[in-house]
């Protein structure tokens, strides 16, 4: 039997998934409700949606037309939500530059992009100078300028077609926003890799705005109220990276009181949360383990603050330290690729009752899909494996919000969704309640003797150890086992913490069954710091590359 569709009503509005439509809402539920700046630069929703429309008008004036695409270089500020709205509501392409690349993938990346317009901070203008010459021709410089200073007395050998606030001064806040196809390409960013140039990936109208409502009903199921119209937002992942996470729309679409803290300094990040009352967040472990140091230096109570740790797996260790400060954190998964969330963890209520300990290990999971998220684990034939919480494979997912290729690479592209999945390239398992669990990275897994050998549960076992603040197991050649577990780690400041401590703490956990003994690491190295990535992450390739010999 034919399938039977609806009758179109010639005058009925089909409402399209555009990203108007989560600032409308806002701006409806909270005229009044503040955005406001680390520098204590306040505006109304009313007066945020004013200068999205002036900021439209601004970069048509420039020449900037449907299709076009605009990059910001920008510390996390009022500006930058602003250009989350305004370019793709105009029809145009929000490229996120990750300024915490190195100059040359930020070259490699806004020409790949075609940038038409860059708007740039002042502050990062000797980034741009480096390059400039090797940029292609034909961009347009808008000035984002922080230093109180008039535009024309900025020390720099660029040049400028406009500078951000005189722009908006001088432009119609009454922009008419077209209503686009809902498959438009909205934003670009670039994901960096193990080899090669950053990878770029992109999402529609339609995409965002599902994975906004998706995001927003899977945290609301968190429990404790996560989320609601009272809370007080503020991320402290960089805008650059996946849209914050897509956060900034949801709190947008919500109405809810939003905080941006320009450069991540943890000293003030605590201040603002005390200053704002600042109720959720979200942020990478490192960022967390710098907060937690802050808080108790400086003897602020984290009462009342909610946190999604993501990024990299949450230690249970970490964990526990935020909690006992009372920091109520939460473990969630994803990837670039998936704009980025796939899981998010919370407490069933058939776990509220539980231990504190056993709550700590749910919380430190991946937890469980988004509505709409679909994940398996799978071997090397795509076959499913168990979900018995033990059985490893490889996470693919599916999700109406999943980047459908990389940005002018078809083979990476068919690579990256073989079979109709996209592949994570991360191990994991999946219990029975459908938990997720990240054993590893494929690329990271340690095989020694024919045995594998999980990094990450090396680490977060060091990590309990209270002198240890970070730490890094990697994979090195072994002439006998192909490979053997290196640890690297970082002592907590005014912690003696020796070799042997670490190999009897560990001995511990393999006496109790927790961890096979041929997982002890071969050496055991303490180094001054560990190398990050661009947006926080341990960098494992620089470990390898540093102590494959």
């Amino acid at each position: 039997m034919a399938s039977q569709y609806i009758a179109q009503t010639p005058s009925a509005y089909g409402f399209p998934l555009l990203i108007k439509g989560l600032l409308e809402s806002g701006v409806t539920r909270a005229p009044e409700q503040e955005i406001v700046s680390a520098n204590q630069h306040r505006l109304t929703y009313w007066q945020f949606a004013e200068r999205v429309g002036r900021l439209a008008s601004g970069l048509a004036g420039l020449g900037v037309e449907r299709g076009d695409t605009v990059a910001i270089m920008d510390w996390d500020t009022h500006r930058y939500l602003e250009c989350f709205f305004a370019v793709p509501m105009m029809g145009a392409v929000l490229h996120t530059v990750n300024v915490r690349l190195s100059p040359e993938q930020i070259l490699y990346t806004i020409n790949h992009a075609e940038d038409d317009v860059i708007l740039i901070n002042s502050e990062l203008l000797s980034l741009l100078e480096q390059i400039w010459d090797r940029v292609d021709a034909g961009k347009r410089l808008v000035l984002l300028n922080d230093s109180g200073k008039p535009a024309q007395t900025v020390q720099t050998s660029l040049s400028f077609d406009a500078e951000y606030e005189a722009m908006l001064a001088a432009t119609d806040p009454q922009c008419d926003f077209p209503d686009l196809d809902e498959s438009t390409r909205a934003t670009t960013f670039y994901t960096t890799g193990t080899t090669g140039q950053p990878k770029g990936v992109y999402f529609t109208h339609r995409q965002l705005v599902l994975y906004t409502l998706s995001t927003r009903a899977a945290l609301a199921a968190i429990g404790n109220g996560w989320f609601n119209d009272r809370d007080v937002y503020m991320p402290i992942t960089p805008m650059f990276h996946v849209h914050a996470w897509g956060y900034p729309y949801i709190a947008t679409m919500l109405g809810l009181k939003q905080v941006y803290c320009g450069r991540y300094v943890a000293d003030s990040v605590v201040a603002l949360f005390q200053r704002e009352k600042v109720t959720l967040s979200h942020c990478v472990p490192t960022i967390l383990r710098m907060l937690l140091d802050s808080a108790k230096t400086t003897g602020i109570n984290l009462s009342g603050w909610k946190m999604i740790i993501g990024g990299a797996i949450l230690p249970q260790a970490l964990a526990r330290e935020a909690l006992e400060l009372g920091l109520d954190v939460y473990a969630g998964y994803g990837m670039s690729e998936a704009c980025p969330t796939l899981t998010l963890s919370g407490l069933m209520p058939k776990m509220n009752g539980w231990g504190f300990e056993r709550q700590v290990e749910i919380r430190c999971k991946a937890g469980r899909p988004l509505p709409l998220a679909q994940i398996r684990i799978v071997d090397g034939e795509m076959n499913d494996l168990p979900h018995d919480g033990k059985t490893s494979g490889e996470l693919v997912a599916r999700a109406p919000w999943l980047t459908q290729g990389y940005l002018k690479d078809p083979k990476s592209s068919e690579k990256l969704w073989e079979g109709g999945w996209l592949h994570t390239g991360d191990l994991a398992t999946i219990d029975a309640d459908g938990y997720v669990k990240i054993t590893d990275r494929l690329k990271d897994v340690i095989k020694s003797g024919g045995e594998w050998i999980s990094s990450l549960q090396l680490e977060d076992l060091i990590l309990r150890h209270p002198g240890v603040a970070e730490a890094a197991v990697i994979g090195v050649p072994d002439r006998k086992w192909i490979e053997r577990p290196l640890a690297l780690l970082v002592a907590k400041p005014g912690h003696e913490v020796s070799e042997g401590q670490i190999r009897t703490h560990l001995q511990n956990f393999a006496a109790k069954g927790i961890m096979p003994r041929y997982s002890m690491p071969e050496q055991i190295v303490f180094v001054e710091a560990l190398p990050k990535t661009s947006v926080g992450k341990l960098d494992k390739k620089v470990l390898r590359e540093r102590y494959a010999q």
